[in-house]
């Protein structure tokens, strides 16, 4: 038994050697300078990239959208696929809109901005755009 005992205690200790060789490997890293104004207008996007999202989940603005040919799920993707800058300005213009009582403008106003979005390229939701790409 003892015999069996130190044969395994040898085979662990090789391959307890071998595991910290390769542990003991320079790993390397490296790091980038991250502008303050980069960050903040990050996460500024991702703000405006909420709220344009809590705007299509609207039930009201969603039945609008379905009334105009597009679903729940394309206009998701769309407002995924929006720049920073494409985000913040359309979150800009949001508050621009009368509060309270013009969805329909509002749905319009989706509506636009999912179209430009289609000619750019970024996604191919309405079947009459041809993309500039």
């Amino acid at each position: 038994m003892k015999q069996q005992h130190s044969v395994f205690m040898r085979w662990a200790s090789r391959v307890m050697m071998v595991l910290m060789l390769g542990v003991g490997m320079p790993l390397t890293a490296s790091a980038q300078m991250v502008e303050t104004d980069q960050a903040v207008s990050h996460a500024l996007a991702e703000q405006s990239r909420a709220r344009i999202m809590a705007l299509v989940e609207r039930d009201d603005v969603r039945a609008q959208l379905e009334a105009k040919g597009v679903t729940s799920e394309q206009a998701k993707a769309r407002v995924s696929a929006l720049t920073d800058e494409e985000a913040i300005q359309v979150s800009g213009k949001l508050d621009q809109l009368p509060a309270g009582g013009d969805i329909i403008g509002t749905a319009v106003f989706v509506f636009i901005v999912l179209l430009v979005t289609d000619i750019l390229g970024y996604t191919k939701i309405f079947p009459f755009t041809r993309s500039i790409r």
